[in-house]
C-alpha cells in the first residue's frame, strides 16, 4: 500500500525533478516508511512506500527486475503472490527480494498484459518498458486501489490522487459539466474515466493501458463481472455453503499475506462483526478490533459500542474503543476534506479519518465490512427496486436512488453548467447488459462495479491511507464477488437484506447483531444540521470564493439554508452538507 506517481513526455524531453517533487508530496502520507524515484529518458516514476511486505530494502520502490528491462511503482497487495513467485521460479526468473512488487514485474516480463488476469488483489501500477518506450498501467477489477492520470501535449502523468496531478501546474481545476451532473445525482459518485475536474481522469477499475511517447494511449478491459446463474442449479444450502467458503478464503489472505499485525475494523454492524468471526475460525488467536464512537443527538445515539462490545467479548479481542466529541468533528473537518481525493458526501468520512489515525498507532493494516451491503443486497432501496415490477428500468432505480432528478439539478447549478440528463443515460447504459439475469441483477451488477468504487472504496482508501493504514476488503474479493453475482437474487433480499450473510452469520455472532435493523456510521452531528456545523455550512456557502465561483444557484443554496434539517435525499443524505462540502472541497483543493 503506498501511493505511486509518474510522467511520460511525448517529445522525448526529461521531467523536471521539482514536478516530482511537487507530485511526491502530493502522496506523502500514503507512505510514510520511503520514497524514491526513477528517471529514464522521458519517463519519471515515483513512490511513497507504506511497507507491508518484505520490510527489508529489497522492497524500495521504483524496482526494477533483474534483467533491466522493466520498472515498476506499485501500490496494493496481490494476495496470490506466493504461488505466482513459485511458478515464475520454475520458468526460471530470478528475484531479489520476497515482495509481491517483483513478481508482477516478472509476471509481466513472462505474460505480458495478460499477467494482469492472474492477479488477485488490489492494486494500481505503472511499469515502464525501457526497449519499447512504453508505460504500461493497470487497476484492481473492484477499483480499490486509485489511479488518476492526465494528459496534454506535452506528455502523460499519473498519480495516486489528482492532487498530485494539480501540484504539476500543468492542468486546471475547471468543472466537468458532466462529473458534477454525476456529482449531484449519484451522492459523490462519479464513475471512471471522468472526475469532477475536465483535466482528470481516472483509470477505469478491471483496465489496463498502454501509454507510448507517440501519443498512443490504449485502454483495455480484462475482466467482466457475469450476474448469471450457473448451468448446473444450486439450491440455498449449497450457496451459503459457496458464500461461506469463498468469505473465508477471503478473509485468509488477507490475514496472512503480510509482514505486520492486522487488526479488524468493528463497527457493530453483521459485516465486520462476521469479519471478526471468520478470522477467529481461520485460528488468529489474538484478534485487534476497533472501534469508534460520537456524541449523541437528540434523535439519535452515536456509537454502535452495545453491538461491537459482545463480539470483542465473544472472540476476545484485543479490542479498543475511540469516542469523540463533537467539537473535535468539526475541527478535525478541513483534516478530513483535505485528505479527500474527490468531494467525498458520506457523513461517515470524518469518521473513518478520525478512527484511522488512532487505529494507526496500533497496527498497519486492518480488515473492514466496506462491500458487504452492496455485493449481499443489503440496503433498503434494493428490495424496495425488485418489488417495483410494473416500472421501467430507469425510474424503478432512479426513484430509490438517485440525489435529485434532472429537473432539479437544472435548479441548483448555474445555467453554465446545464446541459443534457448524464446520469440517466449512464443508469440506461449500465441497466441495459446481456450479462445478467434480471433486473436486480443488473442493478447489483451496476453497483458493484462501477458505484461502489466511488463510495465507499474510495471513501476508506482515502481516509486510511492519509494516516498510512492499509485496508484490506474481504467482501470484494473478485472471487467471492462473482460467486455472489451469479446467486439469485431472492438468497440476497431474504431476512430483510443481506440474508446469505445472516444465515452464515447465525450461531456465530451475537442474534442481536444479526436481527437489529439496518445501521449506518453514526454521525448524529453532520446528520441533524445545527449549531457550529450549520454555521461553518452557511460560512463556507455565504463565503466570497463559494459567491465568486458561482458553482450554485444562489437560490436554491438560500432556500436550503433557511430549511437546513428538512431537504434530503431518497438516501436520506443532507443537501445542504452536499453542497457545503462540494464548495469546501473546491476551495481546499482547487482554489490553493
Amino acid at each position: 500500500m503506498c501511493g505511486i506517481f509518474g510522467a511520460l513526455t511525448f517529445d522525448e524531453s526529461a521531467i523536471d525533478a521539482a514536478v516530482a517533487e511537487a507530485m511526491s508530496a502530493r502522496v506523502a502520507r500514503r507512505g510514510p516508511d520511503d520514497r524514491g524515484e526513477f528517471f529514464d529518458g522521458p519517463v519519471m516514476l515515483g513512490h511513497r512506500r507504506l511497507a507491508i511486505i518484505d520490510l527489508s530494502p529489497a522492497g524500495h520502490q521504483p524496482m526494477t527486475e533483474v534483467e533491466g528491462r522493466y520498472t515498476i511503482v506499485f501500490n496494493g497487495t496481490i494476495y496470490n503472490y506466493p504461488e505466482l513467485r513459485q511458478d515464475l521460479i520454475a520458468r526460471g526468473y530470478r528475484f531479489n527480494s520476497h515482495s509481491d512488487t517483483e513478481v508482477i514485474l516478472n509476471a509481466y516480463a513472462c505474460w505480458g498484459a495478460d499477467a494482469v488476469a492472474k492477479l488477485h488483489g488490489m492494486f494500481a501500477f505503472a511499469i515502464w518498458d525501457k526497449r519499447t518506450r512504453e508505460l504500461f498501467l493497470a487497476r484492481d477489477r473492484m477499483g480499490i486501489k486509485p489511479l488518476y492520470y492526465a494528459r496534454n501535449e506535452r506528455g502523460f502523468y499519473f498519480a495516486s490522487n489528482p492532487q498530485a496531478l494539480l501540484a504539476t501546474g500543468e492542468f486546471d481545476g475547471d468543472i466537468d459539466p458532466v462529473g458534477l451532473h454525476h456529482q449531484l445525482s449519484l451522492h459523490a459518485v462519479i464513475p471512471a474515466p471522468r472526475t469532477l475536474l475536465k483535466s482528470i481522469r481516472k483509470c477505469r477499475p478491471a483496465h489496463h493501458m498502454r501509454v507510448s511517447t507517440g501519443r498512443i494511449i490504449d485502454e483495455r478491459r480484462y475482466w467482466t463481472l457475469d450476474a448469471r446463474r450457473p448451468v448446473k442449479s444450486m439450491d440455498a444450502e449449497a450457496w451459503n455453503q459457496a458464500v461461506h467458503d469463498a468469505l473465508m478464503e477471503a478473509v485468509r489472505r488477507r490475514l496472512t499475506i503480510a509482514d505486520v499485525p492486522v487488526g479488524v475494523l468493528l463497527s457493530g454492524g453483521l459485516d465486520s462483526s462476521l469479519l471478526v468471526a471468520l478470522l477467529a475460525e481461520a485460528g488468529q488467536h489474538d484478534i485487534r478490533t476497533f472501534s469508534i464512537g460520537f456524541e449523541d443527538q437528540p434523535e439519535e445515539r452515536g456509537n454502535e459500542f452495545e453491538f461491537s462490545d459482545p463480539v470483542a467479548e465473544r472472540y476476545s479481542s484485543a479490542h479498543e474503543k475511540f469516542l469523540i466529541p463533537n467539537d473535535e468533528v468539526l475541527t478535525r473537518l478541513p483534516e478530513a476534506v483535505d485528505a479527500m481525493a474527490e468531494p467525498m458526501f458520506g457523513q461517515d468520512a470524518v469518521a473513518f479519518y478520525l478512527l484511522a489515525e488512532r487505529v494507526s498507532r496500533s497496527v498497519k493494516v486492518v480488515q473492514s465490512g466496506q462491500g458487504a451491503d452492496e455485493v449481499f443486497a443489503g440496503y433498503f432501496w434494493y428490495a424496495q427496486m425488485s418489488a417495483a415490477q410494473d416500472e421501467a428500468d430507469l425510474p424503478r432505480f432512479a426513484n430509490r436512488y438517485v440525489d435529485r432528478d434532472h429537473a432539479e439539478y437544472l435548479a441548483t447549478v448555474d445555467a453554465r453548467y446545464h446541459g443534457e440528463d448524464h446520469t440517466s443515460a449512464l443508469i440506461e447504459e449500465n441497466l441495459r447488459t446481456d450479462q445478467a439475469d434480471s433486473f436486480l441483477d443488473a442493478v447489483l451488477r451496476f453497483d458493484v462495479t462501477t458505484l461502489i468504487v466511488d463510495d465507499p472504496v474510495k471513501r476508506v482508501d482515502n481516509m486510511t491511507m492519509a494516516w498510512g493504514l492499509e485496508a484490506r476488503v474481504p467482501f470484494l474479493d473478485h472471487k467471492l464477488v462473482e460467486i455472489a453475482a451469479a446467486c439469485p437474487p431472492e438468497l440476497k433480499l431474504k431476512h430483510d437484506g443481506k440474508g446469505l450473510l445472516k444465515e452464515i452469520a447465525r450461531g456465530r455472532i451475537p442474534d442481536a447483531v444479526i436481527d437489529r435493523p439496518k445501521g449506518y456510521f453514526p454521525m448524529p452531528a453532520l446528520k441533524y444540521v445545527r449549531g457550529d456545523f450549520y454555521a461553518f455550512m452557511k460560512d463556507t456557502l455565504n463565503s466570497r470564493r463559494s459567491r465568486e465561483r458561482g458553482l450554485f444557484d444562489r437560490a436554491y443554496i438560500d432556500r436550503l439554508l433557511a430549511e437546513p434539517e428538512r431537504h434530503f435525499t431518497r438516501l436520506n443524505g443532507s443537501k445542504l452538507w452536499h453542497s457545503a462540502l462540494l464548495e469546501f472541497w473546491l476551495q481546499r483543493h482547487v482554489d490553493r
